[in-house]
């Protein structure tokens, strides 16, 4: 077995090389990767250097985290997987010891190490090993490409459920990239009533109108705000989710808001500082929360994607090689009119 993977060397290129293959523990399964997604926060690590609060400053550097393939070989304290068993890798390694880990909010353990979040390395390579009890065994009926999609289905669901949307719910989703898509998605699975998607570009809006939005805003032509009172009779909607990681859209969501209304915060903008209008929140008693990735997701997130009630696979638009992974990361920043989601196949 040769393993080969692309490496930043530096903002804003990558090197396709062969790499050492990595060395299994006994609660570890070694995995060959068959897909790997790109995602926002792997954009911006690779065109600006940095995600939020997380810089890269070291190269180096190997980006990637939402991976499904084959295990290929299991450690001697692995029982619930074998070779042969397709699965998805939920990426952060928790300490399980602290306050956080133990009272169940796993995702915000300080000493997390989460693939592809500086300095931990990421998984665009042939070969992965990693902790069993973080990879989730795939139906029959899912293929690693929807097993690849897990991950940021994950999130959305996540978000979907902190917000409690259920039937009956007027939403507002701001930002149709992936995450957008995916908690579109969610949404419509808790039987949320009205959804509303905003985007700047038209291939995103298709895209939700095909995966069943009820309505699509293009914020380029049209004010958003004034079309979300529209298509509310002045109410604003239950539930406006940001998407997109823009300061433009996060401020955006106190406006879209109806009085008593909640906001959720889901995308990461590059910036850590951004503008707020908190006369809005408190003239309209809003509450807003805020997530960060997601909290045991992933079962519940296979079995939604295992019955079909989520047809996560056709978020995806555009595959690439792993050789062709210069031209994907470019093709997701400058044709953003073409590209929605890409994902990376590992031969």
């Amino acid at each position: 077995m040769q393993n080969k993977g692309a490496i930043m060397d530096r903002l804003g290129h990558f090197v396709v090389q062969e790499l050492p293959m990595p060395e299994m523990k006994e609660d570890q399964v070694l995995i060959k990767i068959e897909y790997v997604g790109i995602c926002g926060s792997d954009v911006h690590y690779f065109h600006d250097g940095r995600c939020g609060s997380f810089v890269l400053d070291e190269f180096p550097f190997m980006l990637g985290h939402e991976c499904a393939g084959t295990v290929v070989d299991a450690g001697k304290k692995v029982s619930h997987l074998k070779v042969g068993d397709k699965v998805c890798v939920e990426p952060g390694i928790t300490c399980g010891k602290c306050e956080f880990c133990k009272s169940g909010h796993y995702n915000l353990c300080e000493d997390v190490q989460f693939l592809a979040t500086p300095p931990i390395q990421g998984c665009y390579e042939r070969y992965l090993a990693f902790p069993a009890d973080l990879c989730f065994k795939l139906p029959e009926n899912v293929n690693t490409k929807a097993g690849a999609l897990v991950e940021p289905l994950a999130t959305g669901m996540y978000a979907a459920e902190l917000a409690e949307v259920t039937v009956g719910h007027t939403v507002a989703i701001l930002g149709s990239g992936c995450i957008g898509l995916m908690t579109m998605l969610a949404c419509r699975a808790r039987g949320a009533s009205k959804i509303i998607v905003c985007d700047l570009e038209d291939i995103r809006l298709d895209k939700a109108r095909q995966l069943g939005a009820d309505h699509v805003i293009n914020g380029k032509t049209s004010d958003v705000i004034q079309q979300i009172n529209m298509l509310t009779g002045g109410r604003g909607v239950d539930i406006v989710f940001e998407t997109a990681g823009s300061k433009v859209t996060i401020n955006q969501t106190a406006f879209a808001a109806r009085r008593g209304g909640l906001v959720i915060l889901v995308g990461m903008s590059a910036e850590e500082e951004l503008p707020y209008n908190f006369g809005q929140v408190m003239a309209k008693e809003l509450q807003i929360k805020s997530l960060f990735r997601y909290v045991n997701m992933f079962p519940k997130t296979v079995a939604a994607v295992a019955s079909g009630l989520i047809p996560v696979e056709k978020v995806a638009t555009h595959e690439y090689t792993l050789d062709q992974i210069q031209q994907a990361f470019e093709d997701s920043i400058y044709k953003k009119n073409e590209v929605v989601k890409a994902v990376i196949r590992i031969d």
